[in-house]
């Protein structure tokens, strides 16, 4: 029989966001690797972004993680650091992002693997990016940005909007 203080409840229903080690922090990414996409920011309208299909240089595609994570605010001169401080600053994350999720008070998916126990979960939704890059960011010119705007990093699909699989 458990003690009876013993609580079930996962880290991030039970503490806040800067009470978690950096562990519980980096696990609340989903691994979708939306926020690695190249957005364009509404010169009128400062909290409207718009996602393109181009990858940030140290995106892969395929694992839809950076390719040199450790190091990725040195090599990407705008890349952002996700903090405690900043998540609920940040305008442009989408609405499936676990870390927007937790700040927001709201549950993770079913998908995320925190909840699956699986990583693949949230490629397996069509939640990620996989198969969804249609260049690198070194490949696109600043001017072509435009014409590469795409509204399916703001959706869910049906699939991964059930509560569980």
């Amino acid at each position: 029989m458990p003690p009876d203080n013993a609580d079930d409840t996962p880290f991030w229903k039970r503490k806040a966001l800067s009470e978690m080690t950096d562990r519980e922090w980096e696990s609340l990414c989903d691994g979708c690797g939306k926020c690695c996409l190249v957005k364009l920011e509404d010169a009128d309208d400062s909290s409207k972004t718009y996602f393109t299909d181009v990858g940030c240089k140290l995106l892969d595609g395929e694992t839809c993680r950076c390719t040199d994570y450790a190091h990725r605010t040195d090599k990407v001169k705008d890349c952002v650091r996700l903090t405690p401080r900043n998540i609920r600053r940040i305008v442009w994350l989408p609405p499936s992002c676990g870390y927007r999720l937790v700040a927001d008070g709201k549950d993770l998916y079913w998908w995320h693997p925190l909840i699956s126990g699986d990583p693949e979960t949230v490629h397996i939704a069509g939640v990620s990016v996989r198969g969804k890059v249609g260049a690198s960011e070194q490949a696109v010119r600043d001017d072509e940005l435009e014409d590469r705007i795409v509204d399916w990093p703001l959706r869910l699909s049906r699939l991964a909007r059930r509560r569980r699989a």
